[in-house]
C-alpha cells in the first residue's frame, strides 16, 4: 500500500515528503478533461499539462508553436477532470526567457485563468531571475533539465544529454541552484541513469525522470505515448502500457463496415 495513497489531495509538499519516504512519484500528461478523469481515478500523483500537447494534440514538429492562450485552455480542461492529483501546467516556449516580468505574468496567467497548481519551465542558471520572480509571487516552480525540447533548435538533436562531463557538471550545479531558487521538484530529460542518481543525491527536492534510470525520484511519461496511441515514436525509455492505435482504428473499421452493412442501428439500438 503507497504510504500516500489516500492523501484526498496531492500538494508539492506531499511530494517532498514522498522523497524523504522514498515513495515513487507518478506523472503522467493530459490534456483535456475526458484523459485527465480516467489519469486521475488510475491514482497518479500529478498530472502534467505539457506544452507537448503541441506534438500529440496539434500535431506540431515541435512543441514551440503552442501558445500561453492554447496551454491555458488545455490547463483548464485538465483541472475541471482532476480531483486528486497535483496540476503542473508548462509555460510554453517565450512566455518566460525575456525578462522576469514577463515570466511571471505567465505564471500568473496560468494559475488564475488555468487553474494550474503549479507552472513548469526550462532551463537552469540562465533563467534563475524568471524563476525567482515567479516562486516570490508565491507561484510554485518545477524546473526542467536535462533534454529542454523548447530548446531543440539549439541543441540540433533529441539525443541524450549530459553525456560530457562539462554539461554534466553543469546540470548537476544547475539542479543545485533550483532548489537553492525555492524550485519544489525538477524534471530530468534523458540524461545518463547514473548522472540522475548523482542529481537525485544531491538535492532534497525530487527528482522525476524520463528517460533518466531508475533512481529518480518519480517517473513521467506522455500519456499518448505510455497508451499506445502513437505508432512512430518509439524512444528506449518508453513503456507502452497498451496499443490503442491499433484497438480504436479496428473499432472505426468495424463501424464502418456494420454502417455500409446496415447492421448498425440494429432494431435494439432504434426508438
Amino acid at each position: 500500500m503507497s504510504v500516500h495513497s489516500e492523501i484526498k489531495k496531492v500538494t508539492t509538499e506531499t511530494l517532498r515528503k514522498m522523497k524523504f519516504d522514498k515513495e515513487k512519484i507518478t506523472m503522467l500528461t493530459a490534456y483535456d478533461f475526458t484523459t485527465a478523469k480516467m489519469v486521475d481515478a488510475g491514482g497518479v500523483d500529478a498530472i502534467l499539462i505539457g506544452d507537448s500537447a503541441a506534438n500529440v494534440m496539434a500535431g506540431f514538429e515541435t512543441t514551440l508553436p503552442i501558445t500561453l492562450d492554447q496551454m491555458i485552455y488545455h490547463s483548464q480542461s485538465v483541472v475541471r477532470g482532476t480531483d486528486r492529483a497535483l496540476v503542473v501546467a508548462d509555460l510554453p516556449f517565450g512566455t518566460y526567457q525575456s525578462n522576469p516580468e514577463k515570466a511571471l505574468e505567465s505564471a500568473v496567467r496560468m494559475m488564475k485563468e488555468g487553474g494550474a497548481h503549479a507552472v513548469k519551465i526550462e532551463g537552469g542558471k540562465e533563467i534563475s531571475k524568471s524563476i525567482k520572480k515567479i516562486i516570490n509571487a508565491g507561484i510554485p516552480v518545477m524546473g526542467h533539465l536535462g533534454l529542454t525540447p523548447q530548446s531543440i533548435y539549439k541543441f540540433g538533436t533529441y539525443k541524450v544529454r549530459a553525456k560530457d562531463e562539462a554539461e554534466a557538471e553543469k546540470l548537476i550545479s544547475d539542479a543545485q541552484l533550483l532548489e537553492e531558487l525555492g524550485c519544489f521538484a525538477v524534471v530530468l530529460e534523458k540524461i545518463p541513469a547514473d548522472l540522475a542518481k548523482k542529481v537525485s543525491e544531491s538535492i532534497s527536492i525530487p527528482t522525476i525522470g524520463i528517460g533518466a534510470g531508475p533512481d529518480c525520484d518519480g517517473q513521467v511519461l506522455v500519456y499518448h505515448d505510455m497508451v499506445g496511441m502513437n505508432k512512430g515514436f518509439s524512444p528506449k525509455f518508453l513503456r507502452r502500457y497498451l496499443d490503442l492505435y491499433t484497438e480504436i482504428t479496428g473499432a472505426v473499421a468495424q463501424y464502418v463496415k456494420d454502417v455500409k452493412s446496415v447492421e448498425f442501428p440494429n432494431e435494439n439500438e432504434s426508438y
